[in-house]
C-alpha cells in the first residue's frame, strides 16, 4: 500500500513539473513586443501603434491604437511562419464597412505591412520597436514656468486652418470645435499643473509629448473609466472620478518621467506612478524615444484654461 502511495505521488509530480516545464517554455514569437507604426492615411503620415504578446501556450493576442479612438483588442494575432501574421478588428469610429484586416511581415527588426480600410482601400505601413523610455529616480527639477502668458497665444500654434482659440480677461478659450493648439516647445520629463473649465457635455483632452492623451470630459457621477476623465485615453484607468461640476475650475496635476504617469485631479491622486504604454489615438506622432510638446484639444468641444505651468527635468 504505501509503494502505490509513493507511485501515485511521484506521478502527480511529474505531471506538476512537466505542466511548469510547459509553461516555461513557451516559443518566443520576435514578432512579440509594443510596436511604434507610421500608416499612409489620406494623402498623410497616420501615427499608430500595435502589441503582440502571448495568452496562454500557443496564442498570441495583441491591442491596436489607429489615428483615432482608444485602444482596441485584438483576440488573436495569427502567423505564419515566425515574421508574418494577419489580424482583423471591427471599426471603432472609422466609417462602416467591412472589419479592418491586417497583413505584416519582420524584416530586418522592423514591421512592414498592409491594412485593408474598412472602404476597402489599401494602406501602406511600417513599424519600430517602441523604446523603453528610461526612468530618473529622485529627479531634479528646473524653475515652473507659466507656458500661457495670458496675453496671447506666443509660444503656442494650431495644427488647421481655423484658429477659433482666443485669450479674453486672462483665459485661454476655445469656444467652438476647431483647430488643437500645440506649444513650439518641446519636453522630455515634466510636471505640469493645469487649471482648465468646460461647459455641460464637453470634451477635450491634454496630449503629453504630443502622444499621450490625458482626457477632459464633462463626466462627473461616472465610474470611472480610462476613456473618461482622469483616464489616459485608452490605457490608464483613475481609481476614482474626482470630477467636479461643469462649469467650475478644475485642476490637473501631472508627473510624467519615462513612461510613467502620476495624475491627480482635483487634489485627488487618480493615477499614481502607472506606465504608459504606447500611443493614444489622436496622437502627432508616434516617435516615442523624442520629446514632444503639449497639444490641448480643440476638435471636440469648448474648454477654457487659465493656467499652463510646466517643471522641466534638470537634464
Amino acid at each position: 500500500m504505501t509503494f502505490l502511495k509513493n507511485s501515485l505521488r511521484i506521478f502527480i509530480c511529474t505531471l506538476i513539473m512537466g505542466a511548469t516545464l510547459a509553461l516555461h517554455s513557451q516559443k518566443s514569437y520576435p514578432l512579440e513586443g509594443r510596436w511604434d507604426l507610421e500608416m499612409d492615411f489620406m494623402g498623410k503620415t497616420a501615427p499608430s501603434w500595435l502589441e503582440i504578446r502571448h495568452s496562454g501556450n500557443a496564442t498570441l493576442i495583441g491591442r491596436f491604437v489607429f489615428a483615432f479612438g482608444s485602444a482596441r483588442p485584438i483576440s488573436e494575432v495569427k502567423t505564419y511562419g515566425d515574421n508574418k501574421f494577419t489580424f482583423s478588428i471591427p471599426n471603432q469610429w472609422e466609417p462602416k464597412g467591412s472589419d479592418m484586416i491586417f497583413h505584416g511581415e519582420l524584416t530586418d527588426g522592423k514591421l512592414k505591412g498592409t491594412l485593408i480600410y474598412t472602404d476597402g482601400s489599401v494602406l501602406n505601413w511600417t513599424g519600430v520597436k517602441a523604446p523603453e523610455l528610461a526612468y530618473t529616480e529622485n529627479p531634479k527639477w528646473d524653475k515652473p514656468r507659466n507656458i500661457f502668458n495670458g496675453k496671447d497665444l506666443t509660444g503656442w500654434h494650431v495644427d488647421g486652418e481655423k484658429n477659433q482659440w482666443v485669450v479674453k480677461d486672462g483665459i485661454l478659450t476655445s469656444p467652438e470645435s476647431g483647430s488643437n493648439l500645440i506649444t513650439d516647445e518641446k519636453f522630455e520629463d515634466f510636471k505640469l499643473h493645469v487649471e482648465f473649465r468646460y461647459p455641460k457635455g464637453s470634451n477635450s483632452g491634454i496630449y503629453l509629448r504630443g502622444r499621450y492623451e490625458l482626457q477632459i470630459e464633462d463626466d462627473k457621477g461616472l465610474d470611472p473609466m480610462d476613456i473618461y476623465i482622469g483616464g489616459v485615453y485608452g490605457f490608464l484607468e483613475p481609481n476614482e472620478n474626482a470630477a467636479k461640476d461643469a462649469g467650475e475650475w478644475q485642476t490637473y496635476d501631472i508627473t510624467l518621467i519615462g513612461r510613467r504617469v502620476t495624475v491627480t485631479l482635483n487634489d485627488k491622486t487618480v493615477i499614481t506612478d502607472a506606465t504608459i504604454p504606447g500611443i493614444t489615438g489622436g496622437a502627432l506622432d508616434s516617435k516615442e524615444g523624442e520629446p514632444g510638446p503639449f497639444m490641448i484639444q480643440g476638435d471636440h468641444g469648448p474648454i477654457e484654461y487659465r493656467s499652463f505651468v510646466v517643471t522641466p527635468r534638470k537634464k
